[in-house]
C-alpha cells in the first residue's frame, strides 16, 4: 500500500527577479520571465526544471500570471511562446 500525498504549490511574483516563479514543496520547479514598461509587461521566457515537467506546472504558472497582470491593469505582450500559447488556448482569461 503507498501513501499519496499532496503537493504544494506556490506561485508568486518575484519583483526583484522580474519573474513569476512556481514552487513544489517549497523547491524552485520553473519561472516565467518578464520585462516591465509601465503598465506593460512583456513576457520573455518561461522554464520548468526537467525533473518537474508533465505535472502541468507550465499551465498554472502562467494562468497565475496572465490573471495577476490582468488585475494589476497591465497589457500583456507575450513574446515568449508558451504564454502566447497559453493565452491562445484561454482566450476567457488572457
Amino acid at each position: 500500500m503507498t501513501e499519496t500525498t499532496e503537493q504544494e504549490v506556490q506561485v508568486r511574483d518575484a519583483t526583484d527577479a522580474s519573474r513569476y516563479e512556481i514552487e513544489v514543496d517549497g523547491m524552485l520547479a520553473g519561472f516565467s520571465e518578464y520585462r516591465l514598461d509601465g503598465d506593460v509587461i512583456t513576457f520573455i521566457h518561461t522554464e520548468i526544471e526537467p525533473a518537474f515537467g508533465g505535472q502541468g506546472l507550465g499551465s498554472k504558472l502562467v494562468g497565475f500570471a496572465v490573471r495577476d497582470a490582468r488585475s494589476r491593469g497591465r497589457t500583456i505582450i507575450p513574446e515568449c511562446p508558451f504564454v502566447r500559447g497559453w493565452m491562445r488556448e484561454h482566450p476567457e482569461e488572457s
